[in-house]
């Protein structure tokens, strides 16, 4: 039988507004979730395994509230996992596309119906988004990595070679030979999910270590695939010590690649022991992350400035500044520097943060202890130069939550420390140019930071865009012209970037899920020759 998927679509944002029945559900969630601690188990194999180092989960805009525990796998369990996803391999990868493809839809309707208020509730309360951060996250973006992800495994399918007289060529799109461990950040429950399911839905068995400061919502989305269907071992849920889990991943002969997202030193790390091991391995892995970003917003002189101020505000202080597309740096013209200065200053001056519970707060709490002191060190250096002012904000307060206010840090110097090198927090550093050299500044711009991953600029004539977008061609995977540099919609914007922010393989398209493909061409000869000699050898 030939089968097509539903066209797929954009999951609807909820609005969550004063009148809307979606507040007093999430509400209601939210409440349920402060007010039972839950045990979270490894999964391997299908069966919950209590076993490890016992964790707790606290919120980090009130660490003092545990919203539960979960196990932290040693050796012994992270072998079992890795011999879990070998042992169901061989049945998931003989399995119809059509049927792994239903257990991925089911799952995206899953999350528009059931597990909406539950992931939303999690991300919200275990990773401190507000309200608007959750739903986009953990609802939509994940719902519509399922979706088109199904639906573009199912073109990969379709994409065969030519034809010839009495030649059937055909194209067989096989999972990698061996298994896939993917490793997830803490800042997107929706990355979190596709990490995992990206490589499974092309037939991969999958080892899953999330962070540790995104189990919460992450265990859930774990339920959630076992409510879709999921066969028992094809994703093994693994919290553990990164370095712990990958001193037996990457020494095993069948690991065949890693999905990362995270740190570009850690991945660094991870492709030189890949390579060290390169001997050991039944294939060769693939090697498939997005790392680090100093993203920036470009501003030219005839911009529209309320609109640049409106787009630096958002990319640099929605979620804290944890995105890796947030906006890290700015260049502005020098000419229209006072303008740009007053809008942002008004701006982020109307900035509320605290309790995500309260849903009037656009900013709340950077993720644990360690990158509140990491952020508060930077802000301290700004203080203390002679290069450097603040310009907004440069305070925090640990004492309840992890909570830094909105910074806006103003220097004379474009390879200051906060230009140059990620912090992903709530900071955001300008540095002013001389518009009549626009030239030198998009150099700065090119060489300041040895990340490529997004970048925006803000101008109004067509012949000054397009100068400045092909001399920053180089220098982000997400481009973006009259909009802020963070938000890419699945489907839209396929996301990824290149130089120490990682191989630039697209998530949210087809070119990631064909890196999770070893394929084999197939020629069958329907009137095949009865004998060696060619015509031309003839006399």
């Amino acid at each position: 039988m030939i089968y097509n998927l539903p066209k797929p679509w954009n999951e609807p944002v909820y609005s969550y507004s004063l009148v809307s029945p979606e507040r007093e559900l999430l509400k209601k969630e939210l409440d349920r979730q402060l007010n039972t601690a839950v045990e979270i188990p490894l999964i391997i194999g299908g069966k919950e395994i209590r076993k490890g180092t016992v964790k707790e989960i606290r919120c980090p805009h009130d660490h003092g509230k545990v919203l539960g525990t979960y196990f932290e796998a040693t050796e012994n369990e992270i072998e079992l996992a890795v011999k879990a996803a070998i042992a169901a391999k061989e049945k998931w990868k003989k399995m119809a596309w059509s049927d792994r493809a239903a257990v991925f839809q089911k799952a995206a309707s899953l999350i528009s119906t059931k597990y909406r208020y539950i992931l939303n509730a999690a991300t919200m309360l275990g990773q401190s988004k507000n309200v608007h951060q959750a739903e986009i996250d953990a609802t939509c973006e994940t719902a519509d990595f399922l979706r088109f992800n199904s639906y573009f495994m199912q073109e990969i399918y379709k994409e065969q070679p030519q034809y010839e007289t009495h030649i059937w060529n055909r194209m067989e799109y096989r999972p990698l030979e061996g298994f896939v461990f993917a490793v997830s950040p803490f800042n997107f429950t929706a990355i979190g999910a596709n990490l995992p399911t990206a490589p499974a839905m092309m037939g991969n068995t999958v080892v899953w270590k999330p962070a540790s400061t995104s189990i919460l919502s992450n265990y859930y989305f774990m339920q959630l695939l076992m409510e879709a269907g999921i066969p028992d071992g094809v994703i093994n849920f693994l919290p553990s010590k990164g370095s712990v889990v990958s001193k037996i991943v990457f020494n095993d002969p069948d690991f065949a690649g890693i999905h990362f997202t995270g740190s570009t030193g850690v991945f660094n790390s991870m492709w030189k022991t890949i390579s060290g091991n390169i001997e050991n391995y039944r294939t060769y892995p693939r090697i498939v992350g997005e790392t680090g970003g100093k993203d920036y917003v470009f501003v030219d002189k005839s911009a529209d400035m309320k609109a640049a101020a409106t787009g630096i505000i958002r990319a640099g202080f929605e979620y804290q500044g944890q995105k890796c597309s947030a906006c890290s740096r700015v260049y502005a013209p020098s000419s229209k520097w006072a303008e740009l200065k007053e809008l942002l200053t008004e701006m982020v001056s109307r900035i509320k943060m605290g309790d995500v519970t309260d849903f009037t707060n656009f900013m709340n709490a950077v993720i644990d202890e360690a990158a509140f002191d990491s952020t508060m060190k930077y802000i301290d250096i700004a203080k203390n130069s002679k290069e450097a002012e603040i310009l907004y904000g440069g305070n925090g307060n640990k004492t309840k939550g992890y909570f830094i206010e909105p910074t806006i840090v103003v220097t004379e110097n474009p390879h200051f420390i906060t230009m140059e090198e990620e912090i992903f927090a709530p900071v955001v550093t300008v540095y002013v140019y001389d518009d009549n050299n626009l030239e030198t500044a998009l150099d700065l711009v090119d060489n300041t930071s040895p990340y490529a991953l997004t970048g925006a600029v803000f101008a109004r004539g067509r012949d000054t865009l397009v100068e400045i977008s092909e001399r920053l061609s180089e220098t982000a995977g997400n481009f973006y012209i009259n909009d802020k540099c963070s938000g890419a919609v699945v489907g839209c914007q396929p996301f990824g970037g290149s130089r120490a922010s990682g191989t630039n393989d697209k998530a949210g398209s087809h070119l990631n899920l064909l890196r999770w493909t070893s394929p084999r061409t197939i020629k069958e000869n329907f009137a095949p020759p009865k004998d060696f000699e060619y015509p031309w050898m003839q006399e």
